[in-house]
């Protein structure tokens, strides 16, 4: 098996040509990338249903809008929380129940009493379930074109406007990736 360089804390953002709808103009955080396959959450899809509705503790945490997110098509039924602690601690400085992922970026220990994070927390998304890749699935798709892999920004996991989160990563691209943030929704109305 070929080695895997690691895209853990970068965004995977969907191509126009994408056909699957479970991530059609889909923004995934990846939070784990390895030779045992890949494990993310997608960033721009809330849900109608109030984080106090499954996980009143952590409501309070939980940034604008207030509500759960699908964070992929596997496990809907569990729940994962990604929260940005500026500074992104690290080590002895990390906040109990907080493990870094990617440089402020890092994932929660939803049993962990919330009152253990809120003083370091600045931005909280709580997910339900996650999307996933077995071993060389995810280079697979990448090689098809199914995704643009760039940078993340702790911004990205709180926007408050997650509707136009695909095509603000866009814009902020170099080059000629920043002209697909104009993309048509449908291209046949053209």
């Amino acid at each position: 098996m070929t080695e895997v360089s690691s895209l853990t804390g970068r965004l995977l953002v969907a191509t126009p040509a994408l056909a699957d709808p479970n991530f059609e103009r889909a923004v995934v955080l990846l939070l784990d990338h390895d030779e045992e396959g890949s494990l993310g959450v997608v960033l721009n899809r809330p849900t109608p249903v109030d984080v106090g509705d499954i996980l009143e503790d952590w409501a309070d945490l939980a940034g604008e809008p207030g509500v759960v997110f699908q964070g992929g098509p596997v496990s809907l039924d569990s729940a994962l929380g990604v929260a940005v602690v500026p500074g992104g601690a690290s080590g002895e400085r990390a906040p109990l129940g907080w493990r870094r992922v990617h440089g402020a970026i890092g994932l929660v220990d939803l049993e962990a009493p919330p009152e253990l994070l809120a003083p370091a927390v600045g931005a909280l998304r709580i997910f339900a379930g996650y999307a996933g890749w077995g071993p060389g699935q995810l280079e697979d798709e990448l090689a098809e074109g199914a995704w643009y892999v760039v940078e993340s920004e702790p911004g990205d996991v709180s926007s408050p406007f997650p509707e136009r989160l695909w095509r603000e990563v866009l814009r902020r691209q170099r080059g000629d990736l920043a002209m697909v943030a104009t993309y048509p929704d449908d291209p046949s109305l053209n």
